[in-house]
């Protein structure tokens, strides 16, 4: 009995030291006592109790004394890793180790520090860029007409272009000294944010240039001279840029580009310089039919040693006018009826100087590291700022129609079935706009997160693409008859396109997310590895040796709280004191979920080594984890920015508890799909010892989401901030607005007046003659039969679908002469 208490409390004490990532020291008490304990329970002999206690001490000494761990252990460990470790190129090392980490880190920590989370300045705009925001913004929405440009102009018109470029919203993010706005990144993702509720070639037009692109690559990498030609001419509108990467051959996977630059020396102006002879094919280049610059990605090679290096360079950026002999452009692609410019591009043996590369000829090889980290801060604002616009632009128009749109008297909003996708697509925005926000944050605060953009871009896309197609569902007939009244046909469309771009979602989500952030986001992994690869024999195994334990302690550790949080539920776990009552389990929930990821993380690189990067699918499942933490995160850190709202409290539950629910049933697929049953078995049982408690929220909250999208309120304002609101109120999407005010203001009535013909004091056989019943036998006064006709007029206009002609107009676009229709074409 007794030795079964010191191996019970053994067990008990293993766990708590684990738990708390004891030193060692108090390790080796720990083990020395109970080795007393349970020889002298066991009535073991002296001689054994002392050989017991000789083992124990030697492999305390090795373990503790650094030298001779790694003369005994580590060394040893550091050979085998080496020759398990799968080669890594320069491009992937590029990719892996640019940009920064960020708040990804404390989610692969097992421990977050909130404070660190709460401690985050709000994002904000300055006075100037507030006015820029509510003026030029908003009259550039006014000019912009989506039908117009998608059905008919195929562009915008030049009116509007020249505003962009007068304007200066070409130069968002170049510095004041250059003639650019200078504005701030989060300003960045409030004006395509808002550009995106309006008009998707606007949106882009505007987007793509303060994107990845040339200027940003200028600002990070180029030489004073090429700063100070090039970004005054590009922050008037002077100059439109195009970034070229991608060739036929080579689309998700860009690094392996086959277009090609020869240095060589050449006749340039009447001298000859040393330059490159640069063939290539690209194609998808947005805004390349109206570039006059053009960014270009090629392999650099150097045959000769012109350079002084190696013959391979490697991946450059360089400039090039597109009036440069040579180079060709395209004719345009139409990407799902998205009418911005984009289009192919291609050039042979094109001779341009060294100095056309960006930064000057010390930058050439470069380009690879150059495009990763201009990605991370491009992709962090860009399509999530879009989609959440797309998203705004569909909660808010289909929330009201479903109140205005009524079936067996009831407005089609109140049914379950509606209800059911009003709720998502509440709920998806409320997750998706704080997590645009906060990453906007983040690159304001200098970071450059390269994971957290990959996950922001996937997670938004995907959660807008199924906003889109549950707005759809709702607007049925409405939805799918395209027009100049549809405000979600062109959406639907082009979703797509988000999916595919900067990074097509698949590719994402099974490869960056995860295979990028364990190496990246882990405390201990990127330094084993570079340790692995340092060729001084000294240096390696002492750094070696330093992250292999701790790694070990940080495994333990992990397995131990995530066991214990599985056990009691995380209520025991500490948190800020200072947290929002109705969130606090929410954070010891996420803590549990943080410290589990860890755990599993580290069991998947040890247990599948490099075989991890090509089982995709569990690849794709880890990242699922980190990412629905983040976006966790970004809606806690919302919902306290915004003041604690509580009549927000059910968008902020309902996001909680649907990634929480995803999150778990993506670490019950890693689990169920592990590869070694025996590690399966053991993983679910530290992870989810007592089963899996998370389910997905409930039919009543999602009936809270669904009520505040239905109905005018500072909630449904909120969470449709920064839209536009066309001050036109002939505007189809104004009379929706009206027609939501109009419908709520009738309801009342309508009610007073079913009541009075269930009693028999009127009758009529429409809804027109009833209200004229009504107000003839005073059951209504003449203002409120005046409401109802304006509520039924509008309500009449909003679910009036457009109708065309037979040939939609093709006869009389025929019938006109030859240049108008090349004007209207």
């Amino acid at each position: 009995m007794m030795t079964a208490l010191w191996l019970a409390g053994f067990v008990v004490a293993i766990v708590a030291l684990a738990y708390a990532a004891a030193p060692a020291w108090l390790w080796a008490a720990a083990i020395g006592a109970f080795l007393l304990g349970i020889s002298a329970a066991a009535g073991a002999p002296g001689s054994v109790t002392t050989v017991l206690l000789i083992a124990f001490a030697a492999s305390a000494a090795v373990l503790t004394f650094a030298p001779l761990r790694r003369a005994l252990i580590s060394d040893r460990l550091l050979a085998a890793f080496r020759r398990v470790m799968p080669p890594m190129s320069q491009t992937e090392s590029d990719a892996i180790n640019a940009g920064t980490v960020w708040w990804d880190a404390e989610l692969f920590s097992g421990n977050p520090d909130w404070g660190k989370l709460l401690g985050l300045p709000a994002s904000t705009l300055t006075s100037e860029e507030q006015s820029f925001l509510d003026n030029e913004t908003a009259e550039l929405c006014a000019m912009s007409n989506d039908w117009q440009q998608t059905h008919h102009n195929y562009d915008m018109p030049p009116e509007v272009w020249q505003y962009i470029k007068d304007k200066g919203f070409l130069g968002m993010i170049i510095p004041k000294r250059y003639g650019g706005k200078e504005f701030s990144a989060y300003m960045h993702s409030q004006v395509v944010m808002k550009l995106s509720t309006r008009c998707s070639a606007t949106a882009v037009s505007v987007m793509v240039p303060n994107s990845l692109g040339p200027a940003e690559l200028l600002l990070n990498y180029g030489t004073e001279e090429q700063k100070n030609h090039y970004l005054p001419r590009l922050a008037r509108g002077q100059e439109i840029p195009c970034f070229a990467l991608t060739n036929p051959h080579a689309g998700s996977d860009a690094a392996a580009i086959p277009d090609f630059g020869i240095v060589c020396k050449g006749m340039w102006n009447g001298k000859e310089v040393l330059g490159m002879r640069v063939t290539w094919e690209k194609r998808y280049i947005t805004l390349g039919p109206v570039a006059t610059l053009l960014g270009l990605a090629f392999q650099l090679r150097d045959p000769d040693r012109l350079l002084g290096g190696e013959e391979d360079v490697g991946i450059t950026c360089a400039l090039v006018p597109t009036d440069t002999p040579g180079v060709h452009i395209g004719r345009r692609h139409m990407p799902l009826n998205a009418v911005f410019q984009n289009g192919p591009n291609w050039g042979k043996d094109v001779f341009m100087p060294l100095d056309w590369i960006i930064g000057g000829r010390e930058m050439a090889g470069q380009g690879w590291r150059m495009l990763m980290e201009s990605l991370a801060a491009g992709r962090s604002i860009s399509l999530p700022s879009s989609n959440v616009g797309m998203s705004k632009l569909a909660v808010r128009g289909t929330g009201a129609y479903a109140r205005v749109r009524s079936q067996f008297r009831t407005p089609i909003g109140k049914f379950e079935g509606i209800e059911e996708a009003l709720t998502r697509m509440g709920g998806n925005l409320y997750m998706a706009d704080a997590a645009r926000v906060m990453t906007a944050g983040a690159i304001d605060l200098g970071e450059r997160p390269s994971v957290i953009s990959a996950i922001v871009k996937y997670h938004v896309t995907e959660r807008n693409r199924q906003i889109v197609n549950d707005a759809m569902d709702v607007l049925g007939g409405k939805g799918i008859c395209l027009g100049p009244n549809n405000f979600m046909g062109r959406a639907y469309q082009q979703v797509p396109v988000s999916i595919t771009v900067e990074g097509a979602n698949i590719l994402t989500r099974s490869l960056i997310v995860f295979g990028q952030g364990a190496i990246r986001c882990h405390p201990y992994v990127l330094k084993e590895m570079s340790a692995a690869r340092d060729g001084d024999p000294e240096r390696a195994g002492r750094a070696f040796d330093q992250a292999l334990w701790s790694h070990v302690g940080f495994t333990f550790t992990n397995a131990a709280r995530a066991f214990v949080m599985g056990i009691t539920g995380s209520h025991w776990v500490k948190i800020p004191a200072h947290v929002a009552p109705e969130t606090r389990r929410y954070y010891q929930q996420l803590t549990r979920f943080s410290a589990a990821f860890a755990f599993i993380g580290d069991v998947s690189m040890l247990a599948l080594g490099g075989g991890l990067k090509r089982r995709e699918k569990l690849s794709a499942r880890l990242g699922d984890i980190l990412s629905l933490m983040y976006l966790a995160s970004a809606v806690l850190k919302r919902f306290e920015g915004e003041g604690r709202q509580a009549a927000d409290a059910p968008l902020l539950h309902w996001a909680i508890w649907d990634c929480m629910y995803r999150a778990q049933n993506a670490l019950e697929g890693v689990i169920s799909n592990y590869p070694s049953r025996a590690v399966s078995w053991v993983l679910r049982r530290i992870i989810f010892p007592i089963g899996r408690p998370y389910v997905v929220p409930s039919d009543k909250l999602g009936h809270e989401v669904a009520r505040l999208l239905i109905e005018p309120s500072a909630t449904r304002d909120r969470l449709t901030a920064g839209m536009y609101l066309p001050s036109d109120q002939n505007d189809p999407f104004a009379i929706l607005e009206r027609a939501l005010d109009a419908t709520i203001a009738a309801e009342s009535i309508e009610k007073r007046i079913r009541a009075a013909q269930k009693e028999g004091r009127v009758s009529g056989a429409t809804a027109e003659a009833l209200a004229d019943a009504a107000r003839a036998a005073g059951i209504i006064e003449e203002a409120e039969r005046e409401s109802l006709r304006t509520a039924a007029a509008l309500r009449d206009e909003v679910i009036r679908v457009d109708d065309f002609p037979p040939d939609f107009g093709l006869s009389e676009f025929l019938a006109k002469p030859a240049t108008a229709r090349r004007v209207a074409a």
